[in-house]
Order: C-alpha cells, then structure tokens, then sequence
C-alpha cells in the first residue's frame, strides 16, 4: 500500500504538469494572434503611422510590469483580437500637429490647436472667465494640497493608483498623456488650468458614476462645443461674422475674434448627472470617497426637481432662488444678444485657496512669469509695495526675474488683483456654508449656579435639502466643528471646546500634544468630519488620515478588491466613518462645563462659531507641506454661525 505522502507528491507533480501544459497554449495562442494580426494589418509593422491623438501607448509613462512584454517577449497586447484592431482616429486637431511632447517648448502651440485654453474662452465670455478663475474647478491642478496629496497616496499604494487622482484634477494633462513625474509647475498652461472649459463643454458622451474617466474632443478654437442650449444666439452671430469681424477658421488671417463656428445641445450638462463623474467617486480599492451625488439622488431636492445648478451655479450660493441674467457673450468688446439665463461659473462652494497668489486665482497678467518664477516672489515680505521698495537696503540681492524694482511694483499689482479674488471668493465660500447650516441659541439642561456644572447643548441644523452637512465629499479630509467659549464675570476665559493646539490641531486623538499629556482632550468636541477608519490586526478599528491599512502589512500594496463595490460600499479593513447632518435634520451638540469653571456668581458669556477648514493639520503634516501651506489653511479658515449669549449665576 502506498505511503499518504507518496500519493500526495504524485499528485502535486500532475498539477505542475497540467499548469506547464496550460501555459505553454495560452503563449502558443498569444503568439498566433500576434502572427494574424500583422498579416491582417499592413499598419501594425514597425513603420505603422502613429494614430494616437492622445500622444502616447500608455497613461502611465512607464511599465509598470517592469518590461516591455505582456507575454512571451512579444509586445502584442493578448487581448487585441478583441474588439476593433485599428484604432480610430477623429480628424487632425492641431492643424498638422500629431502628439505632444512635455519637454517641447512650444508645446504651448500644440496644446492651444489641440485643447483650447481658458484664455481662449475670455475674449468672448469674459464674465464666465472671471468667475472660474477663482472657482475650485480652476483649483483642482494647481493646488498644493492635492500635489502633496496625490504624492503621497502614489507612494503608500506603490504607485497602483496611477493617474486615478489625476482623471478628474487634471483632465486635459491626463489626456494629454503627460506624465505624473513631471511637476505642474512644469506643465503647459491648460493642464494647469485643471476642470477648464472644455473639460465639461468639448466632451459628447454622458459618462455618469465613471470615476473621472472621460474623453475631451480635441480640436482648435474654431470647433464646435457643447451647451445647454440650442445655439440660436452664435448661429445668429456667424450670420454677421464680416459685421462682428469674427474668425471662423484657422486660416483666417488679419484682426478680428476668433470664435468656435458651431455648437451641440449636451443635455447632460442640463442635469445634476453631469457632476457625478468626478463628484461620486471610488477609489480603486473601492472606497467611496465622493459621495455628495448620492447624498444629492437620496435626497428631498432631487425629488423635487433641484439640480445640482441649481444652488452651485445660481444667482445666491447655495441656495435655489433662480439664476441671474445677463449677455452671454460680448463681441468687439459690446455685450451681445438679449439678456438670458446666465449659470454661474463660480461654482459655488465651501473651498478656498492657499496657493501663492501669483499662481492663483488664474490670471492673464500673471503668465508673464512662469509659476517656478512666481514661488520665488516672497508676497509676505511686502516685495512690490512701497514701504519695502523705500527701505531695500544696499546691495540686496533679490532672484531673477526680480532684480528689477519695476518688475517686482508691476508683480504687487497683479498679486494684490489675484488676493482680492481670493477673498472675493472665501466669501463667497462662507455664504455658501451658512445657507446649509444653522445653530440655535444655548438650550440649558440645569439652573446655572455657582459652584455646580453646567449641562447645556446647541442644536445644530442642516437647513439645505440637498445633501449633507458637510457633505463628506473629499474622504476624511474638510473638517467642520464648533468652537464654543465660556467667559466669567472678570472676562476670563475659564472653559472651550473646539479649542486648537500648537500644531493647530484639534485636541482629539489625532493630537500630538494630547498624546503627550501637553494638552486636557477635548472631551465635548463636536466635529463633523468623517474619518477613515482600518481593522487592527486584533481588537478595534482605528482612525488614521489615510484609507491605508498598515496595521496588516506596513508595506501596502493597494490593488482593487475582490468584492463588487456596491455590496460593501467599502473594501474589507477599510471603511469611512460619516458624522454628517443628513438633509433637513439636525444633531444635539451637548456639553458640560466643570463646576470650577463656575465658581464666581455674576455675569457670564457664552459664545459659539463654526469653523470650517478644508484641510486638518495632522492630514497635511503627513503629506509633508510646508509651512506656508500650514500658514494659508489657517490664515483662511471660515468661520460661520457666530452668537453670544449671556446669562446670569447665582
């Protein structure tokens, strides 16, 4: 009888067999597929014309399986058999140009005859480029948070999230094939310019939940783009084009206004749909960490007809009170057509900048310099303005291109011009919060005395029907909280919450002077932000900034997960933890002041404010910003909801 052990090792060397055996037809078959192909397709040699509009093989720039080959040696894709052979190219956009390369310098010509800049749009709709500029869609590429971000989340996956951030923040730099290596500071105009026009008005396919993945039309300025009407007004307008000097094509030579000579109704552009490409997002691990679309779908606005336009891009931030109507174009400088329904382009939003002001918000006047130049203007010391100009000492040397003092006064205008948007916007940004939210006067559980605690709570409301407070959109990241301060009758300050460290971070757990014993935990903390949460390895889940799980492996390599999606909503060992305000309902903030803090009878104040903060400090140390990133997230923070109260102790 044969031994168990002898039984099993015959068995395990038929499987060794068998799996030799399968691999060997799957290279036999990958190598007569290669062989039917190049017989089939004249184009496919080596001196095959390229027909890539795109202006690469690949969106990554390099191979990431570390070779050349898929199988065999060979370089034929095993799945070409599959579909069309020969990919289909639409007509030469650029008038004679093929691919782009990141290191031409006149890619800036390749780029404007393939993707149009914003630039472009300005002559003829210069309001609705005013109003981008400053919005976050024209922040997308150029912020730092996201280069940091976008970094170091590439690092922790081991760079198997490619150029995912990239789809919906860079749309144009990542149809353009450049690659990620290459900083955005390096990059053409149009890449930097993030969601631009024709990110949403040169595509004509609706993509809906598709993770950022879209495809922009390439062509010059001259063709057609989509909107939401019908085109009356441009039709009306090349009519005219000899009486408006109006430039219909590319060969067209001499003065005049360059102008697209058709356009489509996109009815998606109509609709909240529109947004969730890049607004309900899952990460490839297959985590949601854009959610606002479905928070919007779920609730009471959808159902009663309110799009996303509606309160994003109408006449008041934030709220759906109908939209304001002006020209929808001007032509030799003169408002053209009749007044009409007129969509905001501001995108209305809670998001403010903390970009060098020379960088953001786009300006025509700022690219003179390029941005590397731009960072090398220190706007905090004052360079530019004249008390600084009157008291440069002798023989100071300031960088090129600023060595000269007209240079620097004309880059203080147009950095004061830039701050002024900036704060425009941060405005309009605290406008759009406080029409979402809502916070009652003090609601005291007990008879205020001296010498006995205090119970009392604030009722927090998400007035707005649609979508949550905050929404949670942007993972663990926008924090949301509230900062309430008693003052005794002497106007000390004898208890907070909400208060900040000297890392300006929240005294939670994700506190480095909490953990030291430097500062009490906030044990009344009333924060709205989500966190990401992972499995230990034994015992509970935990929070960390990132939805990286390095309690199982410290070396991670993220791939996507074997379970769909939609049955999890998350993939195991991760998850997000909402604490947001569904629509119209509203949350109890509740403390309790020591009874030491109510020793003195008398006159007391109660104040409260919400504060919003796009990034947490904890989150941006990780990233490693700077200082000054750190300086500019705290320099802006808005704060919204502001009250006090006062009451007597007995």
């Amino acid at each position: 009888m044969r031994s168990i052990s002898t039984i099993t090792a015959q068995a395990g060397s038929r499987k060794v067999v068998c799996f030799l055996l399968f691999l060997g037809l799957i290279l036999l078959h990958a190598s007569e597929t290669r062989q039917r192909i190049t017989a089939a397709d004249p184009d496919s040699g080596p001196g095959a014309p390229s027909n890539d509009v795109l202006g690469g093989s690949d969106l990554l720039g390099t191979d990431l399986l570390g070779g050349n080959s898929l199988l065999g040696g060979g370089d034929a894709d095993p799945l070409s058999s599959i579909g069309p052979t020969k990919p289909i190219s639409p007509p030469d956009p650029g008038g004679g140009a093929s691919k782009p390369n990141p290191d031409d310098p006149h890619i800036g010509l390749w780029t404007e005859g393939c993707y149009p800049s914003a630039e472009s749009c300005r002559a003829c709709h210069p309001k609705h480029y005013e109003e981008w500029s400053v919005s976050s869609h024209a922040y997308s590429s150029v912020s730092p948070m996201f280069n940091r971000f976008e970094q170091t989340i590439s690092e922790l996956s081991m760079g198997t999230v490619g150029v995912f951030c990239l789809r919906c923040h860079s749309p144009v730099g990542t149809q353009m094939n450049i690659p990620r290596t290459v900083s955005m500071l390096d990059q053409p105009a149009i890449a930097r310019e993030g969601v631009t026009c024709i990110a949403c008005h040169r595509i004509n396919e609706h993509y809906g939940r598709s993770n950022g993945d879209r495809r922009i039309e390439p062509g010059d300025i001259h063709a057609p783009v989509g909107s939401g009407g019908y085109g009356h007004g441009l039709q009306e307008a090349l009519m005219q084009a000899e009486k408006y000097k109006l430039k219909t094509h590319v060969d067209q030579t001499g003065t005049g206004q360059k102008i697209h000579n058709g356009s489509y109704f996109f009815e998606p552009l109509t609709k909240s749909d529109i947004c969730a490409s890049c607004h309900q997002v899952a990460v490839h691990p297959g985590i949601w960490l854009e959610v606002v679309h479905g928070q919007y779908r779920a609730g009471p606005a959808a159902k009663r007809g309110v799009s996303c336009q509606d309160c994003h891009m109408g006449a008041v931030p934030g709220k759906d009170l109908g939209y304001e109507e002006c020209h929808c174009a001007e032509l030799g400088g003169k408002p053209y057509g009749t007044p009409r329904k007129h969509s905001n382009h501001t995108f209305w939003g809670p998001g403010y900048s903390i970009a060098h002001p020379g960088i953001f918000p786009h300006n025509p006047k700022a690219r003179k310099y390029s941005p590397r130049q731009w960072l090398t203007f220190d706007d905090r010391a004052g360079w530019g303005t004249k008390a600084f100009e009157d008291s440069v000492p002798p023989g100071f040397r300031f960088p090129e291109p600023w060595t000269e003092r007209d240079d620097r006064i004309e880059a203080r205008r147009i950095i004061d011009e830039n701050i002024e948007k900036a704060q425009y916007k941060r405005g309009m940004s605290a406008m759009t919060l406080e029409a979402g939210a809502k916070v009652s006067k003090p609601i005291f559980m007990n008879t205020p005395r001296a010498g006995t605690p205090l119970k009392f709570a604030y009722r927090v409301d998400n007035v707005s029907d649609g979508h949550n407070l905050p929404t949670g959109s942007l993972g663990a990241q926008p924090q949301l909280w509230l900062n309430t301060v008693l003052i005794d009758p002497t106007g000390r300050r004898v208890w907070e919450s909400g208060y900040l460290d000297t890392n300006a971070d929240l005294a939670d757990m994700h506190s480095i002077d909490v953990a030291l014993g430097r500062v009490p935990r906030d044990k009344d903390l009333f924060n709205l932000q989500t966190k990401f949460l992972i499995s230990n390895v034994r015992g509970t889940d935990r929070e960390v900034a990132l939805p990286v799980n390095i309690s199982v492996d410290q070396i991670p390599f993220l791939r996507p997960g074997a379970v769909p999606v939609s049955v999890l909503n998350h993939p195991p060992l991760i998850r997000m933890e909402a604490h947001s305000i569904a629509p119209l309902d509203h949350r109890m903030a509740k403390y309790t002041v020591p009874a030491s803090a109510m020793r003195i009878p008398g006159t007391y104040r109660l104040s409260v404010r919400m504060r919003s903060r796009t990034e947490p400090m904890y989150f941006m140390r990780l990233v490693k910003a700077t200082p000054d990133m750190i300086r500019r997230m705290n320099e802006n923070m808005i704060d919204i909801c502001r009250d006090t109260h006062t009451f007597e102790v007995r």
